[in-house]
């Protein structure tokens, strides 16, 4: 399907398809390589994004991949369709989260689990003084004043996919 159409929009047909049967797949085909076609099309409902200058190989391997179930899209808007869903709410670090380490945040994870300083000490085998210690500069950073205020700022701002 072309998102412009002689008739009207490869868009609004993807979208009226998609209604009418949602199992339906639709490749799109398009010389538009935009965000604003590439992000309404997948919106509509569309399977794929191919653009037109594909080769035939190309083409013929993305028609197939639509119909294993899959979502091929051209190399050329890859890298914008992660850039923007990288840049989505759903995926941003919280500024306070990002500033703990590695090693402060497996600590911080395993404190917002209700562990206990020895049992952190023992899952990560380092010390008790030296969770203690990773523990006191945690909510240093996340500006608490106890592990509870610490579990819970973790549990309401960290990022659920990552």
């Amino acid at each position: 399907m072309d998102v412009r159409l002689a008739n009207g929009s490869g868009i609004e047909a993807t979208r009226e398809i998609h209604s009418r049967s949602p199992n339906s797949r639709v490749l799109m085909l398009t010389s538009y390589a935009d965000d604003e076609a590439l992000f309404a099309s997948i919106m509509a409902g569309a399977s794929g994004y191919m653009l037109k200058t594909a080769t035939p190989m190309e083409l013929i391997h993305a028609v197939r991949r639509v119909a294993q179930g899959e979502s091929p899209l051209a190399p050329a808007v890859t890298q914008r369709v992660l850039a923007r869903v990288r840049q989505s709410p759903l995926f941003a670090r919280d500024e306070k989260l990002a500033r703990l380490t590695p090693r402060e945040d497996e600590v911080l994870k395993l404190l917002a689990t209700g562990k206990t300083n020895a049992q952190i000490a023992r899952e990560i085998h380092i010390s008790e003084k030296t969770v203690k210690n990773h523990v006191s500069t945690v909510l240093g950073k996340l500006e608490v004043a106890r592990r509870t205020e610490a579990a819970a700022y973790f549990a309401m701002h960290s990022n659920p996919f990552g």
